[in-house]
């Protein structure tokens, strides 16, 4: 059984849904770092872009560029809370990250991610030097309340 068939139908459709997920690295020391991203996830592989928003560091990698390329276990979280706790659920993916800088995966990624947010179109995307994370799932934890 391969990962993505471990989640259900409806867990599946809802990260694909969602339109902003937690991801969880950590550098070679074991610190650990989580930022919001901006995702799409195809049912099979999960990605986010660097894209052209502004970033705290200017003039080198990202802490979360710099953690995968150091350690590429990552977590990545796709959640939903509302006051009606009956709401609740979340979906955590585990994997392993890779950065892809070009080529075909690159620009499907591109495509999936602009397809989701038009605000691309007026965000950078895809430039010289853009990164996109690709996470490959290793094993997936869901939770929905269940009344």
């Amino acid at each position: 059984m391969t990962p993505a068939n471990a989640l259900t139908a409806d867990a599946s459709a809802f990260v694909a849904e969602g339109r902003v997920a937690r991801l969880g690295t950590a550098d070679a020391r074991g610190r650990p770092l989580v930022v919001p991203v901006c995702y799409a996830f195809d049912g099979r592989r999960w990605y986010s872009a660097i894209d052209g928003k502004p970033k705290r560091a200017t003039g080198r990698p990202l802490e979360r560029v710099r953690n995968i390329e150091a350690n590429p276990r990552v977590s990545v979280l796709i959640d939903r809370y509302d006051e009606d706790w009956r709401r609740l659920r979340y979906v955590i993916i585990q994997g392993q990250a890779e950065l892809l800088a070009d080529g075909e995966e690159y620009a499907y990624a591109l495509g999936l991610l602009t397809a989701k947010y038009p605000q691309y179109a007026q965000v950078p995307v895809g430039r010289a030097g853009d990164l996109v994370i690709r996470v490959t799932p290793e094993s997936f934890r869901q939770w929905i309340w269940a009344a």
